[in-house]
């Protein structure tokens, strides 16, 4: 069965709802999980007519996604999974896929946020293209902000 599952992250709420689904089957699978976050390069921007030129702060950013993994991590841990952080700095798409197979993973389990017709277009699918591009099972588990807020509010009222 699978041993090791990639688990990918945006940063998103609709992104961190495949954690339950893995908390569910990492367990009693003995899998190990790998938490991926995948900083996108921000180009440099100079201002014309000014000598002002913002540059991004690629440390930093490094620094920022670390910390938004670390509490998941904990959470998986806590339920007895092995898990294993990793930030990677590039193209999602192509990092995913990279780090898929440098990690031996069999399984990559992410959310999709669900988008159709006019905002695939414009944003594009990373899910869709991480599918066509890897020869190992993708889980995609489809979630849209609007189903992540319902879910919040019941468990609020809770």
């Amino acid at each position: 069965m699978y041993k090791r599952a990639l688990v990918p992250l945006d940063g998103s709420s609709v992104a961190e709802t495949i954690i339950p689904f893995i908390l569910d089957i990492a367990g009693p699978l003995d899998m190990e999980v790998i938490l991926l976050r995948v900083v996108e390069p921000i180009p440099t921007i100079v201002v014309e007519g000014s000598r002002h030129i913002d540059v991004e702060d690629v440390e930093a950013r490094r620094i920022d996604a670390e910390e938004y993994l670390a509490p998941i991590a904990v959470e998986l841990r806590k339920k007895a999974v092995r898990v294993e952080s990793r930030v990677r700095r590039g193209h999602p798409i192509e990092e995913i896929v990279t780090a898929a197979r440098e990690a031996g993973a069999d399984l990559i389990a992410m959310s999709t946020h669900g988008r159709g017709g006019l905002g695939r277009l414009m944003f594009g699918s990373v899910a869709q293209a991480v599918l066509r591009q890897v020869d190992i099972p993708v889980l995609l588990m489809r979630a849209t902000e609007a189903q992540v807020a319902t879910r919040a509010a019941r468990e609020a009222a809770r």
